[in-house]
């Protein structure tokens, strides 16, 4: 029989070797490799040369019953095709839901303004928020309802979750999710879709799929040429489906599935709850339960797994779904004491990646929340394994990109509402106007790693005087300069040049 001493390090190697390789499988290896390789259609890999970006705006809007969506003509865009990412940005009036509705790629949801409440069907995950009719109310519940969970149940749901201005939603593939605004102001939200991520197996085209209502045609999908008795039968799912089929496998009415269907509804993919949303949500105010309360907000803590190193749920058994139930699903990245780098001259900068978001690991993206102030410049950069797509949310300020070959891809300015796509290890540079510049970052990996240029942490900072100074062909001293000028400074750098001549080198730019 093998003795203790060679089992143990026998053991000690195979759970160490376990440990790497579950690592890897996880989160992706390392944070400079990325799982994919090629992004876009194949029509488009041959046709990826960025030699010309442009800033994008909306160019079409669709409106509905609360609000609308506008949607900006990437379709003509070689360099969003090649990065395979699609956007949109959504305005919900108050009062307004979104209607439920799953896609085929993962997508991160920017909340530029406005609150309200979202909800996903995770699959897999318990109806953790409950809410149970009183004895009274089961005494005269009907005879049909007898002996079955609706004499006991006025409703049951998963978690709600509150959003704010800020915050970034993390919205898995293929899941059911819903929005509604329960503010006095119109909540605004910018989406980017990655349909480059293997967790889409359709064509690289953005495709959502509506559980409710009929929305309607979209102006992308008019793009595509589609015919226009297709575009007349842009329907949710129930209404592909026999009426007979859904009344027995919902065990309901064939009217009851005719209003499920939707087929003559005109109010579109954002709708108006005249009354308020009636959902369970806890009170913030931890009360003593009462017998005579007729609804009791109470999440069933016995159901709501709680992941941990041991493996898996507590008390639950092991498995993706209950790793999904215990996720956190948003983050805010607009609060100025969340700051990764904050220069009190500068501006801030507020990361959202796998490293401190979890789920990012699943969804494969990140989000950077970068506000600059007036004049103040973010450092020359290049990110090494993401492509960036930038949304401006406030102020106005001048970008160049550079290519490969040293040639300027992009000079021009941005402001609100602008998007720009900046492709995988182009150089960058931004510089704010007098009025300041703010935007948000999406980049197509979970953990994006940016190379700077100056200051701290930056490339030149890393190399030898000497070979600096063999490199530029310049003295030991000036060498120093490059290296050292900025060095007190990380990412955000506080203005150097008065504002009059600010002025001049815009002018001398242009």
């Amino acid at each position: 029989m093998a003795s203790m001493s060679t089992i143990l390090p026998l053991c000690l190697s195979l759970l160490l070797f376990f440990q790497v390789s579950m690592a890897q499988f996880s989160f992706g290896g390392s944070p400079l490799q990325s799982p994919r390789g090629f992004r876009g259609d194949q029509d488009s890999r041959h046709q990826c040369r960025f030699e010309h970006l442009t800033a994008l705006e909306a160019t079409h809007q669709q409106r509905s019953e609360a609000g609308f969506t506008e949607y900006y003509n990437i379709e003509a865009r070689n360099e969003f095709r090649c990065a395979g990412v699609s956007v949109r940005r959504l305005v919900v009036e108050s009062k307004g839901l979104v209607l439920p509705m799953y896609a085929n790629a993962h997508k991160l949801v920017y909340i530029v303004q406005g609150r309200g409440v979202f909800g996903m069907a995770l699959p897999g995950c318990p109806e953790t928020f409950q809410s149970v009719r009183s004895p009274f109310e089961q005494e005269v519940a009907t005879a049909s309802e007898a002996q079955s969970s609706i004499q006991k149940m006025r409703d049951e749901h998963q978690q709600l979750h509150q959003f704010h201005q800020g915050d970034v939603i993390a919205v898995p593939a293929g899941v059911a999710h819903w929005l509604y605004n329960n503010g006095d102001s119109p909540v605004v939200a910018f989406t980017v879709i990655d349909t480059s991520n293997n967790a889409n197996q359709l064509d690289p085209k953005r495709r959502e799929f509506f559980l409710a209502g009929k929305p309607r045609s979209s102006w992308q999908q008019q793009s595509y040429s589609y015919q226009t008795e297709q575009l007349s039968r842009n329907q949710n799912i129930f209404a592909g489906f026999n009426p007979d089929l859904l009344s027995e496998a919902l065990s309901v009415s064939k009217q009851t599935v005719l209003r499920l269907q939707g087929l003559s509804d005109p109010r579109g993919a954002i709708i108006r709850v005249e009354n308020g949303l009636q959902a369970l949500q806890p009170s913030l105010q931890v009360e003593p339960v009462k017998e005579e309360q007729t609804q009791a907000y109470l999440p069933t803590k016995q159901l709501q797994p709680t992941w941990s190193r041991s493996g898996g749920a507590c008390g639950q058994q092991n498995g993706l779904d209950e790793i999904m139930c215990a996720f956190k699903l948003r983050k805010n990245i607009d609060n100025p004491q969340s700051s990764d780098i904050f220069n009190p001259h500068g501006g801030r900068i507020t990361r959202a990646n796998s490293q401190n978001f979890p789920i990012l690991n699943i969804i494969q993206m990140s989000a950077t929340r970068i506000v600059l102030q007036n004049n103040a410049l973010l450092t020359p950069h290049w990110t090494v394994n993401a492509h960036t797509v930038m949304y401006v949310t406030a102020g106005q300020g001048r970008i160049q990109v550079v290519d490969h070959r040293g040639r300027s891809v992009f000079d021009g300015e941005l402001h609100q509402q602008q998007i720009l796509l900046i492709p995988q290890n182009f150089a960058v540079v931004v510089k704010a106007r007098r009025e300041g510049f703010a935007w948000v970052s999406f980049k197509t990996n979970h953990n994006a790693v940016d190379s700077q240029i100056a200051g701290k942490a930056s490339i030149l900072r890393a190399l030898p005087v000497d070979v600096v100074a063999n490199a530029y062909r310049l003295s030991r001293e000036d060498s120093r300069r490059v290296k050292f000028n900025r060095g007190d400074e990380m990412a955000v750098f506080a203005p150097r040049r008065g504002p009059q001549q600010y002025a001049e080198w815009q002018i001398n730019e242009k």
